[in-house]
């Protein structure tokens, strides 16, 4: 959950913040946003769901979203935080089965569509459609990327492994230093002459 941009969904090409849950890995269950019952708004100073502003420009101003997403000990709950201690809701614990003690795993990045319709790779870009070796201001980037512990405290990822799926398409690179701790960049352009 963070930033989609679906035009099936909402009807236009802006990004928007979203989140979206499922129990079963996507099989027979799931939903964005608060289309259905699962995810517990408690807070309407953030829309889920709406177009956010403003936005990063290449090689112009860039600008950053704190997400946090955090268990809490005593009810189970999953909460989704925005910014500094604006808790914008969560997802019931009575929800899922495999995150009911912990997560095994954290996920960042970017992702596409790409059902190969015309018999090629989609021209749908990932970030700013520029590869993550251009870096900051032309490049999309995750800063300050932090796991919440046991006990709800903030640890800095050291060793991810970094995947990208086709990376003549879109790619990412990873870095980290005293003012970003462990950050990457990512994205790309979709099809183009390396990526048919």
């Amino acid at each position: 959950m963070l930033l989609q941009v679906s035009p099936e969904l909402y009807g236009d090409n802006y990004p928007r913040f979203f989140t979206y849950w499922t129990t079963d890995a996507y099989q027979a269950t799931g939903c964005y946003n608060l289309l259905c019952s699962g995810f517990v708004q408690t807070n309407n100073k953030i829309a889920i769901g709406a177009a956010i502003s403003p936005m990063s420009s290449y090689n112009g101003r860039q600008f950053d979203i704190d997400i946090m997403v955090w268990k809490d000990p005593k009810h189970g709950h999953w909460w989704l935080e925005f910014g500094s201690g604006l808790l914008v809701g969560y997802w019931p614990a009575f929800l899922f089965s495999h995150l009911r003690s912990h997560a095994n795993m954290i996920q960042f990045g970017g992702e596409i569509v790409n059902t190969r319709s015309s018999g090629f790779h989609t021209s749908t870009q990932m970030g700013s459609g520029h590869f993550a070796e251009e870096g900051f201001g032309k490049a999309a980037y995750f800063r300050n990327l932090q796991a919440v512990d046991w006990d709800n405290n903030l640890l800095p990822l050291r060793n991810l492994r970094l995947l990208a799926d086709h990376s003549n398409c879109y790619d990412i690179r990873q870095g980290t230093n005293s003012v970003w701790g462990t950050y990457f960049y990512y994205g790309g352009p979709g099809r183009n002459v390396k990526c048919p």
